[in-house]
């Protein structure tokens, strides 16, 4: 039993590893005002609540909305003002935006914010908010660049916001039960993983000019990208496969899928990074390649030996994956066996077919990803993917493509000094410059 229990208190310290101490906070909630003083400014809500902002109420946007739904929703904001206009019927008494810097000029009395922009523009309206010392969930990948990733962790760190990258399958109990056997032994020590993703890259379209439809807010939409005309193919879910707004197939699933390994192995910082080889496999001019294959080279670190990771997308696998007849998923490599996890399979097994052995159930089953955050930021207590952790694993995942950019070429990384030491050309993907008027 004392062992059990001495596994239980390391695994779930390891979980909480890393974890910024919660400081200070410019909501009024954690500022301990009371009913009385919500009431003279004309609030009308009691003080279990938090005054949140959304940043980004649709789509994505509209799924986090739902689950913080619970809480005063007292601004939302968005580009387009048909889709604003439907969140504002759910929340009649929240003020509307659609530029975050008012919002932001706007409102005092803000406990956290919630951001689900498009990747181009997490960094701009996410920034205040730390910079204010207000709780904050930000989705995947957390920033457009490396620069701008490490910006935020390190402004979370400093202010003690709360913390929660939209990773939400890190809630899931299956999750727990893949990192509970690998850190159980099930396999023995791993060395080597594969992850795969069958998602592909829709083909695109430039257009010479075009006129946004109306109710869209365009020049607020491009925001620090460079300008260029509208077209739908690079708009609202599709400006993914554009590098002027998102990371393509890694940036998009990457932060869910190489979570697990991040999550079970504990593996940090990778010392080497190199896109080995790709292809654009569509037709349109995106930018971003339907195909990429991915080294992360990890150095040991204490008792975890070096692991290889190797992530693979567009319907790419590893050798033999063919006969798990899974479209994406993530294979540790051990000592002892080989264990495959779909992203929510309920089923974790080796490859000879047998059950991975039982491992004693350590980790807590999650409260749900949005509720952790909320709990956290009411009760100071930790969350699992706070900015210390997510923040490293979005670096991680947004250097496979820098790689790319390169020419596929290997990049030999300082992570304290954001250098890629071998090619200072990685500078320019590192840290992207902004359009006129745009500056963090």
């Amino acid at each position: 039993m004392d062992e059990i229990r001495s596994r239980r208190e390391f695994i779930k310290g390891a979980l909480l590893a890393g974890v910024a101490v919660p400081g200070i906070f410019n909501g009024s909630l954690v500022r301990g005002e009371d009913n009385a003083s919500k009431k003279d400014r004309g609030e009308g809500r009691g003080s279990d609540k938090l005054n949140l902002a959304i940043i980004g109420v649709a789509a994505q946007g509209g799924y986090n909305l739902s689950n913080v739904a619970s809480e005063n929703i007292v601004a939302l904001c968005d580009i387009d003002e048909n889709r604003l206009g439907g969140a504002a019927k759910q929340f009649p008494k929240a003020k509307t935006y659609d530029d975050f810097r008012k919002l932001y000029d706007s409102h005092k009395d803000l406990d956290g914010v919630v951001v689900s922009t498009p990747d181009h523009v997490h960094a701009f309206a996410a920034m205040p908010a730390l910079e204010r010392g207000l709780a904050l969930y930000c989705e995947k990948p957390l920033a457009h660049s490396v620069w701008e990733t490490r910006r935020m962790r390190e402004a979370a760190k400093k202010s003690g916001s709360v913390t929660q990258m939209g990773t939400q399958i890190h809630a899931g109990d299956n999750y727990r039960r893949v990192v509970e056997a690998i850190q159980g032994g099930a396999i023995g020590k791993v060395n080597r993983v594969h992850v795969w993703n069958a998602n592909i890259v829709p083909p695109g379209q430039r257009v010479e000019k075009a006129d946004p439809p109306p109710g869209i807010n365009y020049d607020l939409w491009i925001g620090p990208a460079p300008y260029r005309p509208f077209h739908i193919s690079h708009f609202h879910f599709t400006w993914r496969w554009w590098w002027d707004f998102g990371g393509g197939s890694l940036a998009d699933l990457g932060c869910h899928y190489i979570d697990l390994p991040f999550w079970a192995l504990g593996i940090g910082v990778p010392e080497k990074i190199h896109c080995t080889k790709s292809e654009m496999g569509h037709a349109g001019d995106n930018d971003v390649p339907n195909f990429m294959e991915v080294d992360y080279h990890f150095p040991a670190k204490g008792d975890q030996p070096a692991v290889k990771l190797t992530w693979y997308q567009g319907g790419w696998k590893p050798e033999g994956a063919e006969e798990y007849k899974l479209g994406s998923a993530i294979l540790f490599e051990g000592e002892e066996g080989k264990l495959l996890a779909d992203y929510g399979s309920k089923k974790i097994f080796l490859k000879n077919g047998e059950e991975a052995k039982v491992i004693p159930e350590s980790i807590p089953n999650s409260i749900g990803h949005h509720k952790e955050w909320i709990e956290a930021v009411k009760k100071k207590t930790p969350t699992t993917c706070n900015f210390d952790y997510s923040g490293q694993l979005a670096e991680t995942v947004l250097l496979g493509n820098v790689s790319h950019r390169l020419g596929n070429k290997e990049i030999l990384w300082d992570s304290e000094n954001l250098k890629a030491t071998n090619c200072p050309e990685a500078d320019a993907f590192i840290r992207r410059e902004y359009r006129k008027g745009w500056s963090l």
